[in-house]
């Protein structure tokens, strides 16, 4: 079981099923959301995350049309991705788990918006958008 929480502790969460798969996203909103050059997401079924304490903490953001995402409405740490596109599924932030998950990113998406002040040379794969397997 993976343990996580936002910044400020007020909303924490339990990962009951291991990661489905970790990717780097690179695309504009990933990087303004986080304020980095990339998000690290993980996907998980939707059924497998389950809330410890802070729902009423938990802040809703349509970042765009099929992208939904979630943050603490106290220390603004992102904490959840839906896609419409993947009903059954989510996306956690892995900087938010609080231990390493035992699962490596497999990549970069949305390399073609990459910050252009950030070069990758880590050898995973990259993708200019999406990856084959979403």
């Amino acid at each position: 079981m993976i343990k996580g929480s936002c910044l400020c502790g007020a909303v924490a969460y339990e990962l009951e099923e291991p990661l489905g798969e970790v990717h780097h996203c690179h695309c504009g909103i990933c990087r303004k959301s986080h304020a980095a050059a990339f998000s690290t997401y993980g996907r998980i079924p939707r059924a497998a995350f389950r809330l410890v304490r802070g729902e009423n903490r938990l802040r809703r953001f349509r970042s765009s049309p099929p992208c939904e995402r979630t943050f603490c409405g106290e220390c603004g740490s992102h904490l959840q991705f839906f896609f419409d596109g993947m009903p059954d599924t989510m996306w956690v932030p892995v900087a938010t788990m609080d231990d390493a998950p035992p699962i490596d990113p497999s990549g970069h998406m949305f390399v073609g918006s990459k910050a252009p002040w950030h070069e990758i040379n880590d050898g995973l794969p990259q993708w200019v958008e999406y990856p084959p397997t979403m």
